[in-house]
């Protein structure tokens, strides 16, 4: 147990490195000079010169990686080019705006696909699988434009746009949550909704099923007392995948809802050329979507009892020991199969 979680932390760790090395490296041969963006129309030879110096452009690349790669290790993320300010406390309050957003939408995506996805599976309902593809079709985007213009404009039950802290006023907050919550998370709980469909399907003919009915227990019963557990593992798998259309998806809602996340960070910084920016949320980004499917393989060794078993089996074939005792186990089976042979030998 212990290996294996060894390795998924070096796993993901290496990927994290390479994903670092690829954002800086690609952000850096892109066409344009930083420096020369933010001064403007107005740049001098002379000013470019100055501003790439205190950006540090002038110094090897390899030195600019480390020091930019020291800098997030110690939550130092730079300072940026347009503004002139530290970019970390701005970039830790758009974080909490986003997280807020993601971990919400997948909430509410997974609160209406798991018990959609039963009934479906179930009761085989046409309909839900009909829904479901129209969700799949419509783009979050467009979701978030519709129900704005019913449930904002037209009734005028919800606020359009905003945001609203939830420490100072959790009412205002709550009401200018809900509509892009449930923009990000309708396309996903649609996406999601099928998958645990099929995953159900798949467990309903097990044969660990069938003694369950035959224990007593009821259809129903046996759905949430053995299925949902053997079922989790798919579901696992496009709840991870999902998490990463989710941080994409998020970028066009806070634009849509003009909410202060990193997705509008992002964008601003991009039209500005602040490369201190984007670097940084490009890499937080990747670092969220790298940490959650960590997580999910975690989760595997926590829902899954054959991976545990696998992990504990590969441990325990790796010792000396074991191998021996392997080599044992056949030759016991063969004095097993002569002994009756040879007693019968005996009383001859």
């Amino acid at each position: 147990m212990a290996s294996r979680i060894i390795q998924i932390v070096a796993k993901y760790a290496l990927t994290l490195l390479v994903a670092s090395i690829a954002v800086f490296v690609l952000l850096r041969i892109a066409p344009g000079n930083p420096a020369e963006i933010a001064l403007g129309v107005s740049a001098t030879p002379e000013g470019v010169a100055e501003l790439s110096a205190q950006m540090g452009l002038d110094r090897p690349l390899w030195e600019q990686y480390f020091t930019w790669i020291g800098g997030l290790l110690t939550g130092n993320f730079g300072v940026s080019i347009t503004s002139g300010t530290d970019i970390s406390p701005i970039v830790w309050d758009r974080l909490q705006v986003s997280l807020i957003l993601v971990s919400s939408s997948i909430l509410f995506a997974l609160l209406l696909a798991v018990p959609l996805g039963l009934w479906a599976a179930k009761r085989g309902s046409a309909w839900i699988m009909a829904l479901s593809q129209v969700g799949i079709a419509v783009p979050s985007f467009l979701a978030a434009i519709l129900l704005v213009a019913v449930f904002a404009v037209r009734l005028g039950w919800l606020p359009p746009n905003g945001w609203a802290v939830p420490t100072q006023d959790f009412s205002g907050f709550l009401a200018r949550l809900i509509l892009p919550v449930v923009s990000l998370g309708i396309v996903q709980a649609a996406i999601m909704t099928r998958y645990v469909a099929s995953a159900i399907q798949d467990v309903l003919h097990q044969d660990f099923m069938r003694t369950a009915r035959a224990m007593g227990q009821t259809s129903w019963g046996a759905i949430l007392s053995h299925g949902l557990r053997n079922a989790a593992l798919p579901v696992l798998t496009v709840t991870g995948l999902q998490l990463t259309s989710l941080l994409i998806g998020a970028v066009v809602i806070e634009r849509v809802f003009v909410l202060p996340g990193l997705g509008t960070m992002l964008l601003n910084a991009v039209s500005a050329r602040d490369l201190p920016t984007v670097q940084t949320i490009t890499m937080v980004l990747v670092g969220f979507t790298i940490l959650m499917n960590a997580l999910v393989d975690f989760a595997y060794l926590v829902v899954d009892p054959r991976t545990r078993a696998q992990a504990a089996g590969s441990r325990a074939g790796s010792r000396p020991g074991s191998r021996a005792a392997e080599g044992a186990a056949p030759k016991a089976a063969a004095g097993e199969s002569e002994a009756p042979g040879s007693q019968v030998e005996a009383r001859a």
